[in-house]
């Protein structure tokens, strides 16, 4: 009878012996045979390495290691709306807040497969020429900005998918899943869910900035969109913000990094600082004495790579005792496990990926698309008497304002560079039926007389004047540096008055005053209060900043060869006087959802150029618990003389005597319709959905009482109502 001894000797030298084999006949160490699992293959190859090597792949810009064969990479790749800053021609979609006023996820879903396919045949192309591993080649994408957009006077809320978390959660969703794929084993690209957490302004300060927001606001407002990105979603990668949280830098946050994201939700993928956070740790939060102790805190907190230079001092941090390399360990082999689901170490064609080719970029389906969410994305304000779409009857137009003939506003930020890009301009004189008379007029801040006298002398023989305006990527974006100064209601790429420039009201009251009907076209990152346009103005369109085929779709909406149904993600207010300090992070007052005000326009709200009537198939239930779903359907009929898109909207009221919502979006659906035709649309909520904070529980509850649900157009649209009660 054999020892246990002997027994388990046996074993080693067999498994030795396999492993022997294995590698002679292939050559391949274990990291590098694919008949190991992924981690099985990043134990291998981290264990492989000194910590000198380890700490330098922390790095966005991380190094090759020549004796292991892994090949330099740059994490930093951008794809907010199409693959952002390449050296290639891509295709380019409207800005992220543009998508969100289509309400179509679906749409949303797409557009980032298309994307991806993009990012993996430039990747491919770039390892193919021996380009791989430098900066916007690669397939480890910092999108989407998921951040709440809060406070319109916010540059970078242009980024994001509105002020609604749910919202935010749906399309955040739609885009992670369209870019990472569905291949069982290999991720197509990598999505990241920025900015980690309550993070939305001020730009100028926001690398010393302190937020402080109780336990309510931050898991009913700054949290759902992020929970569900990371435990439903499965996004790979989390990047933490600049600011403090409750006084600890959030990249080094106890609640944030360590508590919810790593231990109530589970993460398990990387974390990327933002760039120059860690280094903020000492040099402008002052929470830390140096880059060491600032790099060890931050991988301690679970950031695993670092956008900056602070953790070149990793090595040093060790040898003084603040990190062991066992915790550096933890991250790198995060990363590693990252570069393994893309195929980075796979051989050639191993991946499903591999060999798309560099022809997609800008193919016909994906224009097409990027028209597709422009249409989807353009909001029909006001259409007084029906001026809109555009009569027969009129044949001579006047074309005016800053935005009417400007190619580089439209790309939004973070932005790549299509080959053609259309502005209104172009899109209108592509209609041959129309007489088109281009005279700028008025620049976005200031006037020049000449200008303005040229235009206004135009205007006098004009059937329509159509004033294209708003703002510009140049006065709201990221904060933009160290400007000496700024423009007049502007401060280093935030606004600090949401009302429209003056010089271009002015221009439209003379243009009124020569009698003639006046449609006023806004592109803009964010709501903008105007007022007067509001009131005088014959129509408006919220057109956002398109992308490259927003002239196409600018002009297809005026003549009506679309018919507009896109929807606000962002309530528009009258001035700046509804909104609260910026640096109040409190949500009292702010968003559709707590504001107790009259707006310009509310949350949800567009107009169609045909009419749909609304009528229940199915009611809710009138009791639930919480183990139930509400479930109901809903008759929708095109009553108007068009075609076209509706988008219903479920929102539900919270018991009384509560600090809870005043009302909530909780399902959305876009349809298209053909005149006179009807559409059942089945909606299901889970009741556990409905939860909110108790703060003498600590934690998400169901709250019993009477709840109520109403089915609409926006948010203060009551087509169908309903009430129902939760029971324990």
């Amino acid at each position: 009878m054999l020892t246990f001894r002997k027994s388990i000797l046996i074993v080693y030298v067999f498994l030795f012996s396999q492993l022997v084999f294995s590698q002679s006949n292939s050559g391949l160490l274990p990291y590098q045979n694919s008949s190991f699992t992924f981690e099985e293959r990043v134990d291998d190859l981290v264990g492989r390495m000194t910590l000198a090597e380890k700490t330098s792949q922390m790095l966005n810009n991380a190094p090759a290691i020549i004796r292991l064969n892994i090949p330099a990479y740059n994490w930093w790749n951008e794809c907010l709306h199409g693959v952002g800053r390449s050296d290639y021609k891509v295709t380019v979609y409207p800005q992220a807040i543009g998508m969100a006023a289509t309400f179509d996820d679906k749409a949303m879903q797409l557009m980032g497969d298309y994307t991806s396919d993009e990012a993996r045949a430039i990747y491919n192309e770039a390892n193919r020429t021996g380009k791989g591993g430098s900066q916007y080649s690669g397939l480890t994408f910092w999108t989407p900005n998921i951040n709440i957009f809060r406070d319109p006077r916010w540059g970078r809320g242009q980024e994001t998918y509105g002020e609604d978390p749910y919202l935010t959660t749906r399309m955040g969703t739609a885009i992670v899943t369209g870019l990472q794929g569905n291949d069982p084993r290999y991720l197509k690209v990598t999505a990241c869910a920025k900015h980690f957490a309550v993070h939305s302004g001020p730009e100028k300060g926001r690398n010393k900035f302190n937020v402080a927001v109780d336990d309510y606001d931050l898991w009913d407002t700054y949290l759902p969109a992020f929970k569900a990105l990371v435990t439903k979603a499965n996004v790979a990668g989390v990047m933490c913000a600049y600011n403090r949280f409750e006084g600890q830098p959030c990249c080094g946050n106890d609640l944030l990094m360590t508590d919810i994201l790593r231990n109530q939700w589970h993460f398990t993928g990387y974390v990327t600082s933002d760039c120059g956070a860690v280094e903020d740790f000492f040099r402008n939060h002052k929470t830390h004495a140096n880059a060491a102790d600032a790099a060890a805190d931050a991988v301690l907190h679970g950031t695993d790579l670092e956008c900056g230079e602070a953790y070149r001092s990793l090595g040093e941090a060790v040898i003084n005792n603040k990190i062991t390399e066992k915790d550096i360990d933890v991250s790198v082999k995060r990363l590693f496990m990252t570069r393994f689901r893309l195929g980075m170490f796979e051989s050639p064609l191993k991946v499903p990926y591999d060999t798309i080719p560099l022809r997609v970029l800008e193919s016909r389906s994906h224009q097409e698309h990027a028209l597709k969410m422009a249409r989807e994305s353009m909001v029909l304000l006001k259409n007084q008497n029906g001026l809109l779409p555009v009569s027969k009857k009129i044949k001579r137009i006047v074309l005016v304002g800053p935005n009417a003939y400007d190619k580089e506003i439209l790309l939004g930020n973070y932005n790549g560079f299509p080959t053609n890009i259309i502005t209104p301009l172009e899109g209108l004189q592509s209609l041959n039926s129309l007489e088109i008379i281009y005279k700028k007029g008025t620049d976005y801040i200031t006037s020049n007389t000449s200008e303005e006298n040229e235009a206004l002398s135009a205007v006098k023989d004009a059937d329509l004047v159509i004033f294209v305006g708003g703002i510009s990527p140049r006065l709201e974006g990221e904060e933009f540096g160290d400007r000496t100064t700024d423009p007049e209601g502007f401060y280093g790429g935030d606004r600090t008055n949401i009302a429209l420039p003056t010089v271009q009201t002015e221009f439209m009251k003379k243009v009124k005053g020569l009698g003639k009907p006046l449609v006023f076209v806004c592109m803009s990152g964010s709501a903008i209060g105007f007022e007067w346009e509001a009131e005088h103005a014959d129509a408006i369109i919220q057109a956002w900043y398109g992308g490259q085929s927003a002239g196409t779709a600018i002009a297809d909406v005026l003549t009506g060869n679309y018919n507009p149904a896109g929807r606000l993600p962002v309530t528009f207010y009258k001035n700046s006087n509804d909104l609260p300090s910026m640096e109040d992070y409190s949500m009292a007052n702010r968003t559709y959802r707590y504001f107790k005000g009259s707006v310009l326009y509310p949350f949800g709200f567009g107009l169609s150029y045909t009419t749909f009537q609304y009528n229940w198939m199915i009611q809710p239930q009138k009791t639930v618990t919480e183990k139930d779903s509400l479930t109901f359907s809903v008759k929708v009929r095109n009553t108007g003389n068009s075609t076209g898109d509706e988008v219903t909207q479920i929102y539900i009221q919270y018991p009384s005597g509560n600090r809870f919502p005043l009302t909530e979006l909780k399902q959305f659906k876009r349809i298209t319709l053909l005149k006179d035709k009807v559409q059942k649309i089945e909606f299901k909520i889970p009741v556990s959905e409905l939860k909110k904070w108790d703060d003498s529980k600590n934690e998400l509850q169901l709250f019993k009482g009477t709840y109520h649900l109403y089915v609409g157009s926006n948010s203060q649209d009551h087509r169908l109502d309903h009430d129902f009660n939760v029971e324990n």
